[in-house]
């Protein structure tokens, strides 16, 4: 696994070994940030990646410019692999790791607002549903800020009842939801 673009353009990120742990594909990562860089300026955001894992994501984010990335990982062994992964790039200054549920994240009452939430939760879980509904209900995102959710096309039945909202792209078998704050 590796970071596609940006300054850390290249580098390995080092995965966890576990089975909670599901890293996006290189597939996924490039089509889903080809298709962010045309609809957010990256300089300088504000990144939230939930169900973080090796911080793929966020670091991706990371190295395309923004300015900070917050992780959430509820497992303690995965978030040591996702601190490597951070201090691999020498970048703990920007970065932020809440070792909790993604459920008791997505209810803190510190009032941190983001341009950019990503979402890549175990295809199984459920409990995105709840988390997407507190997001939205807490003002995680700033104003025309960007929640997106990587999920399986085998639970599209249920992510769709869950989110209220129909897939807006699908990769491969990962189909993709997005919420934009207005």
């Amino acid at each position: 696994m590796r970071i596609i673009a940006g300054i850390y353009g290249g580098r390995k990120v080092k995965f966890p070994n576990s089975k909670l742990v599901r890293p996006t594909t290189d597939k996924v990562k490039e089509s889903l940030f080809n298709y962010l860089y045309n609809q957010i300026d990256f300089d300088e955001i504000k990144v939230c990646d939930i169900y973080a894992g090796s911080g793929s994501l966020g670091l991706e984010a990371l190295s395309r410019g923004a300015g900070e990335v917050h992780f959430v990982e509820k497992n303690f062994q995965v978030a040591k692999v996702l601190k490597e992964n951070i201090d691999s790039l020498d970048a703990s200054s920007e970065c932020r790791i809440f070792n909790m549920e993604a459920i008791k994240f997505s209810t803190l009452n510190e009032h941190i607002q983001y341009e950019l939430i990503l979402a890549d939760p175990p295809f199984f879980k459920n409990d995105i549903h709840l988390v997407v509904k507190n997001i939205l209900k807490n003002n995680y995102l700033t104003e025309d800020g960007i929640l997106i959710i990587e999920r399986s096309v085998q639970t599209k039945n249920e992510d769709i009842e869950g989110f209220g909202i129909e897939p807006f792209k699908q990769i491969g078998d990962s189909l993709i939801y997005k919420y934009i704050q207005s």
